[in-house]
């Protein structure tokens, strides 16, 4: 991939939504939310932001939940990511 995310940016990919809700039913791809739970597959330095120093606290790998509005959509090579700040993840979603 050449995306490299600058600052505290970090570089998600969206999970698929589900085609089913739990008690099996079927769900038209209209009536599908975009979900909000994506794998993180790049992060930036951190550094300093705004005359503060920025920790990464997500890795590449992790599962993340991140806020509905947040970031900015990117294609590259037929896929789509997202770049969103680090201050826009709300969780880290262990399993």
């Amino acid at each position: 991939m050449g995306l490299k995310p600058l600052g505290d940016r970090v570089v998600i990919k969206q999970l698929e939504a589900e085609e089913k809700t739990k008690s099996g039913i079927v769900l038209p791809s209209a009536s599908k939310e975009k979900p909000q739970e994506a794998e993180v597959v790049a992060v930036g330095p951190g550094g300093v932001v705004d005359g503060k120093e920025i920790k990464m606290e997500v890795k590449i790998g992790d599962r993340i939940i991140y806020s509905k509005y947040a970031g900015t959509e990117v294609k590259l090579d037929d896929q789509e990511f997202m770049i969103v700040k680090q201050s826009d993840i709300l969780a880290i979603v262990e399993r």
